[in-house]
């Protein structure tokens, strides 16, 4: 199993065996805002088939993008935390095969105070909606990849035990570290397979969740993110890269 990019290079540089096409049909879960709007906008500009969840009724911005992408971007509804809701899901798209399903949704948290300072109720919030939920999705929507697809989840660079070297944001970095683990646990259980797993760390990114004062725009991270998507494809195992395609440490 490759637990990791096979080296820290730019995937984007000449000559590092880019596919010959990129991801074409690509199943978003968490699309309603933030950085799941943003993928979603980049791959209907690139005119991928795009099939993107929101979690509630309410209409959204993605609402919107569908209606100016007719018959290219559709709207799913699905809470994450809800297991029968996944089911349902899966039951509506089962004739339905993609090349990408990629886990998006999740939730933040007050970044002052320590985890033991955090109320049980906050605890479990962050931990179902950020680490079993996403496994949860990949657990039941993964015979709707094609066997040699992708199934990508949104990370953190802050997930990186390694790489914690000023602490802080300690319930949302323990959530992540929680998500990286499981998902190394199920590309253990998937060895051998064909299909390229994905930990995406797509930076600090100025959204509602990442806040003002965040160092990357949307337009700096997300197009790269799917760059780097792309660029991985046809490379099983599982890869904990950034936005760049660089390795993060686990």
């Amino acid at each position: 199993m490759t637990t990791t990019n096979p080296a820290s290079r730019d995937l984007h540089a000449p000559g590092s065996g880019l596919p010959p096409t990129p991801i074409k049909r690509v199943l978003l879960i968490g699309a309603s805002r933030g950085l799941g709007l943003a993928l979603a906008q980049e791959w209907a500009r690139d005119s991928r088939q795009v099939t993107a969840t929101v979690r509630g009724s309410a209409r959204t911005r993605l609402h919107e993008l569908a209606d100016a992408c007719p018959g290219q971007v559709e709207v799913e509804t699905v809470d994450v935390t809800v297991p029968a809701q996944i089911a349902a899901l899966h039951d509506r798209l089962a004739d339905r095969r993609f090349d990408l399903l990629f886990v998006n949704a999740g939730v933040t948290n007050q970044p002052e105070g320590t985890v033991a300072e955090t109320s049980t109720e906050e605890f479990t919030r962050v931990m179902v909606t950020n680490a079993l939920s996403p496994l949860r999705v990949v657990e039941a929507l993964q015979d709707l990849v094609e066997p040699d697809g992708t199934i990508g989840v949104m990370s953190s660079g802050q997930g990186s035990v390694a790489n914690n070297e000023r602490g802080g944001h300690e319930v949302y970095r323990g959530s992540k570290a929680a998500l990286n683990t499981f998902m190394r646990s199920y590309a253990a259980r998937h060895a051998g397979e064909r299909r390229t797993l994905v930990l995406m760390a797509p930076g600090w990114v100025r959204t509602d969740m990442g806040g003002a004062d965040a160092r990357l725009g949307i337009d700096e991270s997300i197009p790269n993110v799917v760059r780097t998507l792309d660029a991985l494809r046809g490379r099983p195992g599982l890869h904990y890269v950034d936005y760049l395609g660089r390795t993060v440490a686990w």
